[in-house]
């Protein structure tokens, strides 16, 4: 289940199909409407529930990610036994378990990337299970353009295998804001040299840009927006790095970087939706990735950090508070694999989600949360590590920081303190006990 106290939000998204839009009165009465004009292609689904006591409402959100749709329809079952007794921006029909949500005239279009959304509100007794798959105009969603016909999931949340470019949005920060795409649509452009890469990096439009072979490169690099950076099998970065500055929508994947001079990833100046995935990085000068200036939702996932001291930075300075309400950034499958320090170190950002890390021998410390930042710390295995988390580092103020769910082998206790705002978004953490198998067996390049 995704972490989220009785007092919070709890937010549940399935790669599901939706419908949505109207004021619904239920009774005996059966609501109908035109039948859609097209089969469902692809879609994801937000489902956001509110509770207390028996009853709940409820928030869906829907992204099409197939051909544009003139009507559709949403169905579900309910395990639990639940009722829906009033709706918005759909017309809502029950009949025992099986629910049905249909557009209406002013929400039937939904063009490819468009969203929709509706709410209810319901009864419940006890249980308030969520609903276990969606299908939109009778196809079963997986988050992907390409569909589902039931017989598997070809979609790609950031974990094991996929397509070199994803589909559909990764789990964490980097889903939210409207999602993280990179290039998709745009153009492959393969590039076995310097000089290719900075010109595809930089040009105009959305591109996936595959990097074939070792290619040497000096400084931070420029990559503009909508764009997926993605090593072919076997692809390196070496001697300098990439700046995602004041860029949206970047995909950065794949790739083993080493011996950079900088940075090896910066992310900075505001940039938003960096999706920053099954790449490895070593024997760097300064950051593996670091992440700054106003930035925001942004997902790191499944990285291999080895034979490097400072690993992933979070905020720009203690001066700089203009990162107050930004940098919100997830920290999911990373092995962070006897790297000193950062993992990450964080300043002002709130909420911070670092889940199913695995942390091993560690020669500083794993989580620093610092300058107010709310960091939740959840079901990462920290091996051999003496400082599994710090509150206030260095000259640094505190922080807030949560650890639940933690698995802590020959290592000491975490500093905790203070209290740490829910994220939006729904996610299953693994248990901890399982994150080194699980981390070592597909963190870094060539497993996704």
């Amino acid at each position: 289940m995704p972490y989220s106290p009785n007092s919070r939000r709890d937010p549940r998204r399935f790669s599901r199909g939706l419908a949505a839009s109207c004021a619904l009165a239920l009774g005996s009465a059966v609501l109908s409407a035109a039948a859609p004009a097209a089969a469902a292609a692809g879609c994801e689904v937000d489902y956001t529930v509110n509770e207390w006591n028996s009853g709940f409402t409820a928030s869906v959100e829907i992204t099409n990610l197939g051909d544009a749709l003139d009507g559709w329809t949403l169905e579900w079952e309910f395990p639990d036994g639940q009722e829906v007794t009033g709706a918005w921006n759909a017309e809502i029909d029950q009949s025992g378990s099986a629910v049905t949500a249909e557009s209406v005239a002013y929400n039937a279009a939904m063009s490819t990337g468009g969203t929709a959304s509706f709410g209810f509100q319901a009864t419940h007794s006890g249980q308030n299970g969520a609903p276990g798959g969606f299908t939109l105009n009778g196809t079963v969603c997986d988050g992907s353009a390409g569909g589902d016909d039931g017989s598997g999931d070809d979609g790609d949340d950031g974990g094991g295998g996929g397509d070199p470019q994803p589909s559909g949005s990764p789990a964490g920060w980097a889903g939210e804001n409207g999602g993280t795409t990179g290039g998709a649509g745009g153009a492959t452009v393969a590039v076995d040299t310097a000089q290719e890469l900075t010109d595809a990096m930089t040009a105009s439009g959305p591109a996936v840009i595959e990097v074939h072979g070792s290619i040497a490169l000096s400084g931070m690099n420029d990559v503009t927006s909508d764009k997926s950076v993605i090593g072919a099998e076997g692809a390196r970065i070496t001697g300098g790095g990439i700046d995602v500055d004041e860029a949206h929508n970047v995909i950065i994947r794949n790739i083993a970087f080493a011996d950079w001079d900088d940075d090896a990833i910066n992310v900075q100046d505001g940039s938003t939706n960096v999706w920053i995935d099954h790449n490895s990085f070593t024997r760097g000068d300064d950051g593996a990735v670091d992440i700054k200036r106003e930035s925001d939702f942004v997902t790191v996932s499944w990285n291999h950090v080895f034979d490097h001291a400072k690993s992933m930075l979070l905020g720009h300075s203690d001066d700089h508070t203009a990162d107050r309400g930004h940098l919100r950034v997830t920290y999911h499958h990373n092995f962070f694999d006897g790297s000193g320090s950062r993992h990450p170190r964080v300043r002002f950002g709130e909420t911070v989600h670092v889940y199913n890390n695995y942390y091993r021998d560690n020669a500083e410390y794993g989580v620093a949360s610092t300058m107010g930042a709310g960091v939740l710390v959840e079901n990462n295995y920290f091996e051999n590590v003496e400082h599994p988390t710090h509150v206030g580092y260095a000259d640094s103020a505190a922080g807030r920081l949560e650890a639940v769910g933690n698995a802590f082998e020959n290592s000491g206790a975490p500093e905790t303190a203070g209290s740490v705002a829910g994220v939006p978004y729904s996610y299953t953490p693994d248990p901890a006990q399982d994150v080194p198998a699980i981390v070592t067996d597909g963190a870094g390049p060539g497993n996704i």
